[in-house]
């Protein structure tokens, strides 16, 4: 007697935010380049991740708050991570770059040449 196997249905589950990317995000941004003073917050947030930080230039908040400084967001097709910075004056998210690869994103954040993202 053969047993058949019904069809698997695919379920679609979420795969960000995840505890393991948010401690290796956290982890990460220790190798900063700008800030390194300030203890920056990663919140998960709805395919991805928010950085936070205190604000110590007190260029995008004159009473020195803590500020927006990226998002980092899984997208699916085509599968990569984008990087947002937060434009303050205008209160928007712009997107930065994309990535293949989380570390790759992590790097160009940590490293901010032109100094989008810790400003």
């Amino acid at each position: 007697m053969s047993v058949g196997l019904a069809p698997s249905r695919i379920v679609s589950v979420a795969r960000h935010p995840n505890e393991i990317d948010l401690l290796r995000i956290a982890r990460a941004l220790a190798e900063r380049q700008r800030y390194r003073y300030v203890q920056p917050e990663v919140v998960p947030v709805s395919s991805g991740y928010l950085v936070r930080s205190p604000c110590c230039s007190r260029r995008p908040d004159p009473e020195g708050g803590v500020v927006d400084i990226a998002r980092l967001v899984w997208a699916d097709a085509p599968a990569c991570w984008l990087l947002y910075r937060k434009a303050h004056e205008e209160d928007l998210w712009v997107e930065d770059s994309s990535f293949v690869r989380l570390t790759d994103a992590l790097a160009r954040l940590n490293a901010d040449p032109d100094r989008r993202f810790w400003q």
